[in-house]
């Protein structure tokens, strides 16, 4: 197979990154990554652990002079979100991502990229294999299921390390320091369903589409359209001229769904299509700015199917209407989102419609005393069941930090300016690692990337370059 990066460098750098594209990694399943990650170190003499998690952890002795400086973790995630566009046939389970060069960035073709988090697998594999490098002792940590709930670095056993700084290589913007993040939790509704007892009728599929989406962290304050959202609004508007058999959208509590349709029968489609004309018109107008090609669809299935029950369908609408999604609170101090949902992913099942949410707070009470009850008390309203679960807490800012103090200043010596920084409101494992290993003294950095968690991810390549060199110096001056 051709290597579209050969020609980059640091060429160690991209030729692991390419490795880790062509290896299937989406959230849980990540045991070819892992493997992959365990046989290289093996065959490269490192000293590496593979836990019942998947989790990696390699160790890299420090070089001459270095016997006595602090133990740094150099730390990202293994898995990927896997979104691809409509109409595109490509299986996350065992196709490589197609990578393409344009502008200098990389992207996939028509599918997430992964640099989002395979960039820091490939950093940290590039400074293992260095001969050149001067470092104190390395910790590589590379986590399993980062995306979908952070379990492998809630499950992973904190007493094996012994880092006192951590370099977390999942930000996305050169430059910025992360040095707090937000913390977060699923939830989930349940609403049970009933088939009418009708005869089989001609169905029709309306689809909403068009949209960009996004990471529903990094990119929510970004007003973009959400797809399931947008089909709850035209269900509703529709619903005394349709019957609903089922509804699907989203594929990823944490991305922004930019697709969505509901299968439906009706005696009316001359109206419904013209209800459907107007909703593409307001929708047009609403997202100029953000989505401008979205679009509402109406299609002819050509298949029998059998409606569930009026109240049923009433039920699911008004859930979807209801669950709020988007910002919920802003600081009014700094430009900063507190709080958030993301109404990310609706499965028809045979019994059951599905509503998974991804809610995320910088403050704790803001999950627990308000997003929470607030969702459980709809529950109790729509008579329909709520689950929360999969919490992981935030990481408050530090003020007082060595690894920062130590990133800013290294980063002022080489750039002659100040870098930023700054808290987000999407998650990281720093919270997470800094409960469980005593003393550990967090940032995280990364090189510019954009529109993760969407088929239109790309990174810079200069960005990867400056980033990879910036992180070998700080690893330099580490002493």
């Amino acid at each position: 197979m051709e290597r579209i990066l050969k020609n980059l460098k640091p060429e160690k750098l991209f030729y692991y990154f390419e490795e880790v594209t062509r290896i299937p990694r989406g959230s849980g399943n990540e045991k070819e990554i892992s493997d992959y990650l365990l046989n290289l170190s093996k065959n490269k003499g490192w000293e590496v652990f593979q836990d019942e998690f998947l989790n990696i952890i390699i160790r890299k002795p420090a070089t001459k002079g270095y016997e006595n400086a602090p133990v740094v973790m150099i730390q990202g995630h293994m898995d990927m979100v896997c979104e691809k566009n409509e109409g595109i046939e490509h299986d996350f389970e065992k196709d490589p991502i197609a990578l393409r060069i344009i502008d200098g960035c990389i992207y996939a073709t028509e599918t997430t990229l992964g640099a989002d988090n395979g960039i820091a697998v490939a950093m940290a594999l590039a400074i293992l294999d260095s001969d050149d490098l001067s470092h104190p002792e390395l910790e590589v940590f590379i986590s399993v299921d980062e995306e979908k709930g952070m379990t492998g670095a809630i499950k992973v056993d904190g007493s094996i390390f012994k880092s006192k700084y951590l370099l977390n290589l999942d930000s996305e913007e050169e430059g910025i320091f992360t040095s707090g993040c937000a913390g977060g939790c699923d939830i989930s509704f349940k609403i049970p369903i009933i088939e009418q007892n009708t005869n089989e009728k001609n169905a029709y599929k309306v689809v909403v589409k068009g949209l960009l989406g996004g990471h529903s962290g990094a990119e929510i304050h970004k007003e973009r359209g959400n797809a399931n959202k947008i089909l709850g609004r035209v269900l509703y508007d529709i619903q005394d001229d349709v019957e609903l058999v089922k509804i699907n959208g989203g594929s990823k509590t944490n991305a922004i769904p930019r697709e969505s349709y509901a299968v439906f029968t009706t005696d009316k489609i001359d109206e419904v299509k013209d209800k459907i004309k107007f909703w593409n018109e307001i929708l047009k107008n609403e997202f100029t700015f953000t989505d401008p090609s979205v679009t509402v669809l109406v299609q002819e299935t050509n298949t029998k199917e059998v409606p569930i029950k009026k109240d049923c369908f009433k039920k699911i609408v008004s859930a979807i209407n209801i669950i709020p999604s988007g910002v919920l609170s802003r600081s009014t101090v700094i430009d900063l989102v507190i709080s958030s949902n993301n109404l990310g992913v609706i499965t028809t099942e045979k019994n059951f419609v599905n509503i998974y949410n991804s809610s995320r707070s910088s403050v704790e009470t803001l999950l627990t005393c308000n997003v929470e009850p607030m969702m459980k008390q709809i529950a109790e309203t729509l008579d329909i069941k709520c689950k929360v679960g999969n919490y992981y807490p935030g990481w408050e800012y530090a003020k007082k930090s060595e690894v920062r103090e130590l990133c800013i200043d290294t980063y002022k010596e080489l750039y002659n300016k100040e870098p930023k920084v700054e808290a987000i409101h999407a998650g990281l494992e720093c919270g997470l690692l800094m409960k469980k290993v005593q003393g550990l003294d967090a940032i995280s950095i990364g090189p510019d990337t954009w529109d993760v968690h969407s088929p239109n991810e790309h990174i810079s390549i200069k960005s990867i370059e400056n980033t990879y060199y910036f992180i070998c110096e700080v690893l330099k001056r580490a002493k």
